[in-house]
Formats: structure tokens, C-alpha cells, sequence
């Protein structure tokens, strides 16, 4: 992946329309071109598809705004262009198109830079000038260099040794689209929310053997929201206050390979379970296949991540401000339980609540994983 600055002058024999990348909305800045659908020299008519690029939240196709011929593409498949960048040029004229965010300079070149290196971390790591120095031009990260020196000193040997262990894992893969944004998201969480998280198991022996796990794990949600408004919330770190929703607009947790997205059920303490059967599984395919709308990734008021099929018993899913929790649902087991004083094997499902303890109190998530606990028991 690189990132295109794009830099020249007009020319006498530039004579142009350039299409610049329009703001695609949600304040997004950026795109990674995923598919030219023409080349240079091709003709095209207007609102025919032009490019499908990749932001943090769709693939969006994006149509041609004039009729004509191709003159130039202003970057190749995986480059990242900004909002206001130019994308194409059609043959004559001088009219632009698309938004326009700071100057642009449009002419023969293209120069392709290298997206900037991280900078590191230097509180805490002990090292020489020439060491520093030597480090950049190796191109290696200080604070993954283990040290070797007296009091914690990386010496010259630590960094070319580490050099030669990246030589020989390749070129790191560099995070984009929806990881990119979930690499940023969980900073963000974990520099800002005081997290906590509360554990323990329902069981769920009284079930029909044909129950929807996530059906009842969403009423069972439902249900503890209006036991404890509390966790169904939005948190404002800077007024330090927050706001009891009276919609839960659930977040699903859903697992792709693009990476962790969370579309939206709206209203769901309002829609009935037939409904919620047919929406859900249409939420999650359209998720997977990139075709959920934007609107349909923001704004939940709490969210349940079902990892439960996957593996594992217990989690610490991360809560992303604004919202104050999340659920997660781990994988459903068969245990021994005390039923009448007596041993006997049922089936459980183990629930996290994991909170952020700035908005939520320990008593308040109690609350709330015992009203979902006693729907989750119930037989109907």
C-alpha cells in the first residue's frame, strides 16, 4: 500500500478535466483504490463505474462524472488517495470535479511516497546518538529492540540484530481499511476506558433443543437494559457525563476478513422475534460481503459479540467510546451443576460483561448480568 502526493503544473498540451476524490461522507479523508474498472485511452460514459475504492467503513463504487475519453489514472490498485486528490483525467477542458480540500497542483507526474514510520516511543529507552542514528537507518524500532548494555543500553549489536531477525520475516504487512481503523479504535479504548469485566454462566437446560442461541441472547439483552438503563449508555469523556438511551441499537460483533466490524440492529426492544430472525442474518451476510450501508455501522448504544462458535469461555471484549459496555457469549458446554442437591449435567453458555467503570458501577453490572442470567433460564 502507498500513499500517492500527487504534484506538477499544467501544461500547454494538459488540457484536462480532472476528477478529484469527492468526500465519500462519515469523515472519511481517505481511500484505497481496490479496482480501476478503465484504463488510460478508454471511453466512458457518465454515471458508468468509474472505481470501487476501499474506506474504513464500505467498498464504494464510485461513477464517472463526465462522458469522454481516459486521458490518466492518478494512482494504481492498493495506492491511498485523500479526499481532494485528483483520481482521473479526461480529455479537455479545464473543469474539475469533486471536492477540493486545500491546493492541488495536477500535471505529469506522480510521485508515490512511503507512508511515514511510525515515531517511537523514546520515554524509557536508553540508547547512544550513533545508535539512534544507526537504528533509523536500518530501519528498526527501538522499543522492540531487547537490550544487552549496562542498565538497559541498546548497544550497536542489539539493533543489527534485530535487523537481520526482520530481514528474515519480510516486509511487515502493513494494516488498511477496516484494520487499519480497528488498530486505532482499540487504542483509543484502551488510552481512554477504565475497563472491567464481570463473568459467569447461565444455564440453560430448560431450552428446546432447537432454540436460536443469538435470538436469546439478544431478548436476554434487551431484557437486562431495562433492569439496568445504566449500560445501555453513551459516556462524554470531555463534560464527564453520560446519557441513558431509551433505544437499544445493538452493536453484532462480526468477524470477517477484512477484520472486526459492527453493524447495527436498530431498535431492537421493539422488533419481534420473527423479525429479528429474518434481519439479522441478512445484517450479517451483507457485513461480510461489504455491502452494509455506513449509517448501518455507527451509533449502537451497546454491543454483544457471540464468539461462542469460535472458541473460548470467557472474554474481555473491548468497549469502544461513546458506548459504556459490551456482552460476550462464549462457547455453550456441557457441565456439572448442583441441581436439588444433587449432581447432574447441563448445558451452560458463559457470559463477559465487560464496562467501562468511569460510566458504571460495579453494582449496576451486577444488576444487569443477573436480569440477563434469569432471562437466559427461562424455558420460553
Amino acid at each position: 500500500m502507498r500513499t500517492l502526493r500527487i504534484r506538477a503544473l499544467y501544461g500547454k498540451n494538459d488540457n484536462m478535466k480532472i476528477f478529484k476524490l469527492p468526500d465519500l461522507g462519515e469523515g472519511l479523508q481517505e481511500a484505497e483504490i481496490v479496482r480501476w474498472h478503465v484504463k488510460t485511452g478508454d471511453t466512458i460514459e457518465q454515471d458508468a463505474p468509474l472505481v470501487s475504492v476501499e474506506t474504513a467503513k464500505a467498498i464504494v463504487d464510485i461513477p464517472s462524472p463526465y462522458s469522454g475519453k481516459i486521458q490518466r489514472l492518478f494512482g494504481g490498485e492498493h495506492d491511498v488517495a485523500h479526499v481532494g486528490q485528483p483520481l482521473v483525467g479526461f480529455e479537455g477542458g479545464d473543469e474539475d470535479a469533486g471536492s477540493v480540500v486545500g491546493k492541488v497542483e495536477v500535471g505529469k507526474g506522480i510521485v508515490a511516497d512511503a507512508p511515514a514510520a511510525a515515531t517511537p516511543l523514546a520515554h524509557g529507552i536508553k540508547a547512544t546518538p550513533a545508535v539512534r542514528a544507526l537504528a533509523r537507518q536500518l530501519n528498526v524500532d527501538l522499543a522492540m529492540v531487547t537490550p544487552t548494555g549496562a542498565e538497559g543500553l541498546i548497544t550497536t549489536n542489539d539493533v543489527q540484530r534485530a535487523a537481520r531477525i526482520l530481514a528474515g520475516l519480510g516486509p511487515q504487512e502493513l494494516l488498511r481499511g477496516v484494520r487499519k481503523v480497528m488498530a486505532q479504535s482499540m487504542t483509543l479504548a484502551h488510552a481512554e476506558v477504565a475497563s472491567a469485566t464481570l463473568m459467569d454462566d447461565a444455564d440453560i437446560h430448560a431450552w428446546h433443543l432447537r432454540e436460536n442461541v443469538m435470538l436469546r441472547l439478544i431478548r436476554a439483552l434487551v431484557a437486562a437494559c431495562r433492569a439496568e438503563p445504566s449500560l445501555n449508555a453513551w459516556y462524554d469523556s470531555q463534560a464527564a457525563g453520560r446519557r441513558l438511551l431509551p433505544n437499544v441499537d445493538l452493536g453484532i460483533a462480526v468477524d470477517t476478513p477484512d477484520g472486526l466490524l459492527v453493524p447495527v440492529l436498530r431498535g431492537v426492544e421493539r422488533r419481534s422475534p420473527e423479525d429479528l430472525q429474518e434481519a439479522l442474518p441478512r445484517l450479517i451476510k451483507a457485513t461480510r460481503e461489504r455491502k452494509v450501508p455506513p449509517e448501518d455501522l455507527r451509533a449502537n448504544t451497546i454491543t454483544l459479540s457471540n464468539f461462542g462458535p469460535i472458541a473460548g469461555r470467557y472474554a474481555s471484549p473491548i468497549v469502544l467510546p461513546p458506548t459504556v459496555a459490551i456482552v460476550g457469549a462464549g462457547r455453550i458446554r456441557d457441565e456439572v451443576v448442583a441441581f436439588n442437591g444433587e449432581p447432574a449435567v447441563h448445558r451452560v453458555v458463559p457470559l463477559s460483561v465487560t464496562f467501562d467503570h468511569r460510566a458504571v458501577t460495579g453494582g449496576e453490572v451486577g444488576r444487569f448480568m443477573g436480569a440477563m442470567i434469569k432471562d437466559l433460564e427461562r424455558a420460553d
